[in-house]
């Protein structure tokens, strides 16, 4: 068995309308200036005036930057810096997606520890204490929440940075299913499959622990049975509870056990086509599950997983995987212009280069994964 040392760094606070609490909780970090970070959509949905509203109630300066992009870039952490900095923050509210609660680590990276985001690609790399941040989850998704990495992109190249750091985790995560209910469905799919690739990738990893198992397989159980709920029925109060658990779980897995190809391979696609994250890990997994399942212990993992929710076999299990993308109205092979092959062979080395593929169970070549783009793309 693979030897851990588990250390949460993060508080989880889950239950539908527990954002009231938001005020109280960000009295006991003792800090009077707090900078909102979100995006335009959850401002226009009105989150992000609700949680100005508790957080002022606590008697609290409260400054909002709304200007959150998808995966976010140096660029806009910079900007978001200059708010922080202009306004004195002293505690940050990561409010919506992924890219909101990486931007929010981004800037407190910055803010407290100086240089550039390059500098911090890696683990371990901020050398001062870090100021507290709440992350608040308006998709069930990434699992940021409950993860010390902030995925920031290379303004030149559009490559994800894996900054990772145990003080920039949030010391709180706070879950409120009611949050999720105003997701466009393109959202809640996309959003969905990340979190249940991000499951089954980290159920097989090479970094795998005993630890890490038990949330990657809880993670699974309530994505698998729950995604489809949401899609079909999006006012699903309860299964958008699960759906937002499970990708709470599945970044703790994260944070424990890396991921794998499928994220490798992701990462290009999104570069060069644009592709939605969710949607390229989730057209990408199937491929990935097939191949690692050469390796035993693996295919042992993917069996239990089945077995989880019902299924006899990884067949099945795959069958279950293709219904669910087909509920997300996901194309499978996807239509994109200008896959050449020499654009694919570029994109195999640059998956190959990917950090999350060293963590995969069974090595993929540059030609494995130049397979793989030519599985998914039209």
């Amino acid at each position: 068995m693979v030897p851990f040392d588990y250390q949460p760094r993060t508080r989880v606070v889950f239950g539908a309308g527990v954002l009231s609490r938001l005020g109280e909780l960000a009295q006991e970090f003792g800090a009077s200036r707090v900078l909102v970070v979100t995006d335009p959509g959850i401002a226009s949905a009105g989150h992000a005036a609700r949680a100005e509203a508790l957080l002022r109630a606590a008697g609290m300066s409260v400054a909002t930057y709304t200007g959150v992009r998808e995966n976010p870039d140096e660029d806009d952490v910079d900007r978001c810096l200059a708010v922080a900095v202009e306004h004195g923050a002293g505690l940050f509210v990561g409010l919506g997606g992924g890219s909101a609660m990486d931007t929010a680590k981004g800037v407190n990276f910055l803010l407290t520890n100086g240089g550039r985001m390059a500098d911090y690609k890696g683990i371990g790399k901020a050398s001062k204490p870090m100021l507290p941040l709440i992350a608040i989850p308006t998709t069930a998704g990434t699992g940021s929440e409950c993860q010390s990495f902030a995925l920031i992109s290379d303004p030149s190249t559009h490559m994800k940075m894996a900054c990772g750091d145990p003080k920039a985790a949030a010391k709180i995560a706070l879950l409120d299913p009611e949050l999720t209910l105003s997701l466009p469905a393109r959202v809640t799919a996309c959003t969905g499959v990340d979190a249940l690739v991000h499951s089954l990738e980290t159920a097989v990893t090479r970094k795998r622990t005993a630890l890490s198992q038990v949330f990657s397989r809880e993670a699974f159980r309530l994505c698998f049975e729950a995604l489809p709920k949401v899609l079909s029925g999006p006012s699903d109060l309860d299964a958008r509870g699960a759906m937002l658990l499970g990708a709470a779980y599945a970044g703790i897995a994260i944070e424990n056990s890396m991921l794998g190809c499928a994220h490798a391979a992701a990462n290009p696609l999104t570069a060069h086509f644009g592709v939605v994250h969710g949607e390229a890990v989730g057209c990408l997994i199937s491929g990935v599950i097939r191949r690692n399942a050469e390796d035993p212990a693996s295919a042992g993992e993917y069996l239990a997983l089945a077995k989880s929710v019902g299924l006899p076999s990884i067949k099945a299990l795959l069958q279950g995987i293709s219904e669910i993308l087909s509920l997300a109205a996901f194309q499978r092979p996807m239509a994109v212009s200008g896959a050449t092959d020499e654009l694919i062979a570029r994109m195999a080395v640059e998956a190959s280069a990917q950090w999350t593929g060293t963590f995969n169970p069974v090595a993929f070549s540059c030609e494995d994964f130049e397979a793989l783009y030519r599985e998914v793309l039209r």
